[in-house]
């Protein structure tokens, strides 16, 4: 296998171990906020209202999962950008 391969090669399973990672860390949070969330302002924000308290569950569900996306966008568009960079580069060279 060549240098480059090698490094192509090592560099793509760095890149799929960290979002491997954050795919992990953000399912363990979207199951522990809601339910911790749930129980925490059931018991000291809203006084044992479950009502309020499951609608407050829901809303730090949905910010995980707002958080997810928006890291996955934000990942995918840097990822991209270096993509083109290096298609600018190789065009460059050939010419």
């Amino acid at each position: 296998m060549s240098d480059k391969a090698a490094a192509a090669n090592t560099s793509a399973q760095a890149a799929s171990r960290g979002v491997l990672i954050k795919l992990i860390f953000f399912s363990i949070s979207l199951a522990v906020v809601p339910i911790s969330s749930y129980f925490l302002s059931e018991k000291y924000i809203w006084a044992g209202n479950a009502n309020y308290a499951a609608i407050t569950a829901v809303c730090a569900a949905n910010i995980v999962l707002f958080g997810y996306i928006a890291l996955s966008v934000m990942e995918d568009s840097q990822s991209f950008k270096e993509s083109e960079g290096k298609k600018l580069s190789e065009s460059k060279k050939e010419r």
